[in-house]
């Protein structure tokens, strides 16, 4: 099966609480997971924009930065994050993303059941 970009589910919305907004396009639908899962995105925040701070239960949150650059609040701890950084927010961590830049930034999201 091949999906093409321009034919992704899309969404584009306040995020956990994050200033603005986030778009993501959905590179796999929750059900297509098989029990495993529940998000795989492409994501971008626009500069100004976040992923508010917020808890993982149950699972855990990957995220692959594409291209730009923020910060990440890793449990508290403020990091700033470029094309190339990976991020990983366990099981009962919590975690946010900001742009605190003047361009886009774009990254992966990943979430898989602990």
């Amino acid at each position: 099966m091949i999906r093409h970009f321009d034919e992704l589910q899309t969404m584009n919305a306040p995020h956990k609480g994050g200033k603005g907004s986030i778009q993501a396009a959905l590179l796999l639908n929750e059900d297509e997971f098989e029990g495993k899962g529940r998000v795989f995105n492409h994501c971008v925040l626009k500069p100004g924009c976040s992923v508010g701070l917020h808890r993982h239960v149950n699972d855990f949150e990957v995220y692959y930065i594409l291209k730009g650059k923020g910060v990440y609040n890793d449990n508290g701890t403020l990091v700033p994050v470029v094309a190339g950084d990976v991020t990983i927010c366990k099981n009962g961590e919590e975690h946010m993303l900001e742009n605190n830049s003047d361009d886009d930034l774009e990254f992966i999201a990943l979430i898989l059941y602990a």
